[in-house]
């Protein structure tokens, strides 16, 4: 019997402001081009929700808008109810999925309220696992920082991409998040993209230590204009800098062929 293909599950994180999401989106953007025939979801797990908007789309109900009504019901006392609701929620993350021409996207939504809902919340991210698996690639656009890379669904990830600027704070950043996710994530493959380099001297400069460096990304007044627009960034031409930049760093992980078209 043929052994099923595993999915690939590719997570992005890194210090806010150093271009995570556009990275995100664009991976989304060029696997999409390359496996037309396979299932793609992109997840947005950053609370500022920004990848919907890179990916030109609307954010409809998020996996914790289902979470909170389990929580609510939870706290009203409705004790059968909610464990109706948990035996529903599966279904209600399926139907929140949107689904799009090329791909198919869901938000995890905003931060954990208040409390300890540590059930509910690891049968949710049980059921994130699960739909994932429905897809042959996931990105997953993760919070700003380390917090999330031990909670929901960073922690299990076939790659583990990390995002840095030329900045100390970023690289410290990303220096970070390697060192918890040596210990709490289950991953695969992983290494860093350093964007927004000033110019092409300026990546001798960055040193990331034990981490590999997939791609240097090189600051493009093209992305500028289009995250400064809210635009789509399948709109984005193959050359532009971000789109080489990540296909080429998706061509050291192994997940696209060196040198294929976008």
């Amino acid at each position: 019997m043929k052994e099923e293909q595993k999915t690939t599950m590719i997570a992005v994180a890194g210090k806010g402001g150093v271009g995570k999401t556009s990275i995100a989106a664009v991976m989304v953007k060029i696997l999409t081009k390359r496996f037309p025939g396979k299932r793609i979801l992109a997840i947005d797990a950053d609370p500022a929700v920004g990848l919907a908007t890179a990916l030109g789309i609307e954010e409809g109900k998020t996996i914790d808008d289902i979470r909170m009504e389990v929580v609510e019901t939870v706290e009203d006392g409705q004790t059968k109810a909610a464990i109706e609701l948990l035996g529903e929620a599966k279904y209600q993350i399926y139907d929140a999925v949107s689904e799009q021409n090329e791909f198919a996207f869901i938000a995890v939504g905003r931060p954990e309220s208040a409390g300890c809902y540590c059930k509910i919340n690891s049968y949710l991210k049980d059921v994130i696992q699960m739909l994932s698996e429905n897809f042959d690639y996931v990105v997953i656009d993760g919070e700003a920082g380390i917090e999330q890379i031990n909670r929901r669904v960073m922690e299990k990830v076939t790659h583990l991409v990390l995002i840095t600027d030329v900045s100390r704070k970023g690289i410290q950043v990303v220096q970070t998040i390697k060192g918890v996710a040596d210990r709490l994530v289950m991953y695969d493959e992983m290494g860093v993209i350093v964007n927004r380099i000033p110019g092409p001297e300026a990546k001798n400069l960055v040193d990331t230590g034990a981490l590999p460096v997939l791609a240097y990304i090189q600051s493009d007044d093209q992305l500028a204009k289009f995250d400064l627009l809210g635009e789509n960034v399948f709109f984005l031409p193959d050359e532009a800098e971000i789109v080489r930049g990540a296909a080429g760093a998706l061509a050291a992980l192994g997940i696209i062929e060196t040198g294929e078209k976008q």
